[in-house]
Formats: C-alpha cells, sequence, structure tokens
C-alpha cells in the first residue's frame, strides 16, 4: 500500500528525523486557515497536493504562497487538479523552508541481495533516474542484513567522499533513523526526497515517500487507514471480491498459472517472446475451486485474444487444478485459441483429462506454450 505525503512524515518524525510544520485540509478555507497560524511568524508556506504519486511539482501541484489568502487560491487551484491519474482532493500546507542542498536519501527491499539497502545521492531534489543519468556514480548503497541491522561504522563509511562538507556524521544519523523507520512500519520503501540542508544548519525531511509491504497490513491497522489503496479497475474490484488475485495489465496475451512465483515466470516468458501479458491471475490453494469466476475475469477483458494456462504441481496436484478449469471450461464455453503447459504432481491424469475432454495436448513445456499464445494474439490481432 502506498502512502501519501502527509501520511508518511509522522513516521519520520516518531524515528527521530525533523520535518517541517503543517497539517492538511481538503477545500480552500482550511488551507487558508493552516497558512495564517504557519504565517504568524512570517516567511512563507509551501501547498502540496496528496496523491500518492512523483512528478507533482512538474505537474504544478506545488506551489508556494506569502499569505492566507494566497494560499487559499493556490489551493483552490491544486484541488482538483489530476496528477498521475489520481484526482487531488487533499493538500498539504507546510512552513516554507529555506535550503542550501538537497540530498537523496532511502531504504528499499532490495532483490538482488534479499534484504534492504539504504541509498544516498548529492543529487536530491530530482527524479533517480534523473539523477542517474546526470551521474551515474553519485548513487550510494550500504546493503544491511536484516538480522543485524545497520553497522554506523558501514553507514558513515559509505559517505566518504560524497562531498558532504563535514555532514557525513549527521548524514548518517539521519540514515540510521530512517532505517529504523523502514523497519518499524514494514516498508518495501521509505524515501526522503529531498533531504535538505538547513540555512540555519542541520538536516530536514521536505518530503516522504512510504509504502508498506501488503502482507503486513494487518499488524498495523491503525496505520493503513491513512494509506492509499491501489485504484482498482471494474475487473480488479470484482476479483479483490471473489478473494482472486487478479491484476488486469495493458497486453493481450491472457495468464492462468498455480502460485505468485510461477505466474510471473509465465508472464516473463511471455514477454520474452515478444508478447504482452494482459493480467496476473493466479489460483494456488484454493483458488481452484474458483475455476468458472477465474476463467470469467480473464474472458471478461476485451483485449484478451490468447490465453496461457500453466500448471506446475508440488504438493497441489495438476489434475484438481485442470479439472477446475475444465469445469469452467464446459460453463463458459470460451472459443479463445488457449495453450496448456502440465507437469509435476498429477500430471498424467490432468493430460488424460485434457484430451478426453477438450482434445488438446498440453505443449511440452512453459516456453512453448507462451510462445505459442504470443503467435496466436500476434495472428488476431492481424486478422
Amino acid at each position: 500500500m502506498n502512502f501519501e505525503e502527509h501520511a508518511g512524515k509522522p513516521l519520520l518524525k516518531a524515528a527521530g528525523i525533523p520535518v517541517p510544520e503543517g497539517a492538511t485540509a481538503t477545500d480552500a478555507d482550511g488551507a487558508a486557515g493552516i497558512a495564517g497560524k504557519l504565517l504568524a511568524g512570517g516567511g512563507k508556506v509551501v501547498v502540496k497536493a496528496q496523491v500518492p504519486t512523483g512528478k507533482r511539482g512538474k505537474a504544478g501541484g506545488i506551489k508556494l504562497a506569502g499569505s492566507a489568502d494566497e494560499a487559499k487560491g493556490v489551493a483552490a487551484a491544486i484541488l482538483g487538479m489530476t496528477i498521475g491519474e489520481h484526482t487531488v482532493g487533499k493538500v498539504l500546507v507546510e512552513q516554507a523552508t529555506p535550503f542550501t542542498r538537497e540530498f537523496y536519501a532511502a531504504v528499499i527491499n532490495d532483490p538482488e541481495t534479499k534484504g534492504p539497502k539504504i541509498l544516498f545521492s548529492t543529487l536530491g531534489g530530482m527524479d533517480v533516474e534523473e539523477a542517474a543519468e546526470q551521474d551515474p556514480n553519485a548513487m550510494r548503497s550500504l546493503a544491511v542484513d536484516i538480522r543485524k541491522g545497520p553497522d554506523a561504522a558501514a553507514v558513515r563509511a559509505m559517505l566518504d567522499g560524497a562531498g558532504l562538507d563535514g555532514l557525513e556524521d549527521a548524514v548518517a544519523e539521519v540514515l540510521i533513523k530512517l532505517y529504523d523507520a523502514y523497519t518499524a512500519n514494514d516498508a518495501e520503501l521509505m524515501e526522503i526526497n529531498p533531504l535538505a540542508v538547513l540555512e540555519a544548519g542541520g538536516l530536514i525531511a521536505l518530503d516522504c515517500k512510504f509504502t508498506m509491504d501488503d502482507s503486513a497490513l494487518p499488524r498495523h491497522e491503525e496505520l493503513a487507514k491513512t494509506g492509499t489503496p491501489d485504484k482498482l479497475t471494474g475487473l480488479e474490484a470484482k476479483g479483490k471480491e471473489l478473494d482472486l488475485k487478479y491484476i488486469e495489465l495493458e497486453g493481450d496475451v491472457g495468464v492462468i498459472a498455480n502460485g505468485a512465483g510461477l505466474t510471473m515466470t509465465t508472464m516473463d516468458v511471455v514477454r520474452h517472446h515478444g508478447g504482452v501479458p494482459g493480467n496476473f491471475l493466479e489460483i494456488g490453494g484454493e483458488s481452484y475451486t474458483k475455476g468458472t469466476e477465474a476463467l470469467s475475469l480473464v474472458l471478461d477483458n476485451p483485449k484478451i485474444k490468447s490465453l496461457v494456462i500453466n500448471f506446475c504441481g508440488a504438493f497441489a496436484r495438476t489434475d484438481v487444478m485442470t479439472e477446475g478449469i475444465l469445469n469452467a471450461w464446459d460453463e463458459l464455453k470460451p472459443t479463445l485459441p488457449t495453450f496448456w503447459s502440465v507437469h509435476g504432481t498429477g500430471d498424467v491424469e490432468a493430460v488424460a483429462m485434457l484430451k478426453e475432454r477438450l482434445g488438446v495436448d498440453p505443449l511440452p513445456d512453459m516456453s512453448a506454450a507462451c510462445k505459442a499464445a504470443v503467435d496466436a494474439a500476434k495472428n488476431a490481432g492481424d486478422a
């Protein structure tokens, strides 16, 4: 689950990382009221669109204001905007903070090391991709053993030679606190961009991007209430109601497989053969009992031109899963080209059922089934 900036910053503050004073508003008058209080001591405020996506500034969703009336006008212009397919329904009004430098800091789940990784760059304030293009060597990183946590000396050493002009210890302290926020909240990503150097000295987090591991949501019920659930398509909402793991994608090759890992691998093989998956749908565990519902989800997507069904049995039996889909086939009677790959426990029985009830043979392996589905989708598109 993604969290907007206003929901992520309190987690940084709880970890001991300074953040600007501010509050959220859902209308222009509310924004003006917050700005009036913040401007009592002078200076300016910044009004920021609250949506779970980046590039808000480039889209016109972040503006400065020097008075309550100006903040009201700015908020009125921002509220209702569409940024990254999200409609702005809330703004964060904060005390504007004069600063001299911007850094990038984050803790991420690293697929290579299968653990957390701390990232830091002096090229803050811009997208990570842009920073990497500007200077591929600017990003510093440190893999962390999650069983032990970050070693303070190693974090400090990571910053040597980064040109921090004496701020190495202060930045290292923030990175360790950021890691604490990451672990305390079961994060997949905890990012500060920018981490700013104040004119008066010290560091402050001017933004926060926080993504929580969905499997951890039950452990953080109150925090989850402040998150922003993914915007679901109609088919995805239907899949959620049915307790099926379905994600609608942009392609035209339908995918049904057992287990999330096998499903993702099947999608990768579809791409390898030049196709584009039209969905993620796994029916592992007890989901095989919902064969009709699962097949309907795939067929109800008008973009789908072919289908690959990939079952690999271990504890789960491929014949049981195959029978679930075949029963759905009898009911729904689909006509699109479909290609099977069946291997593992129960595959002899599954192959016999496919021959008897559909008159088809599975392809030799997953690659062959995916390639056949990609070719069929392309041929359907050319017809």
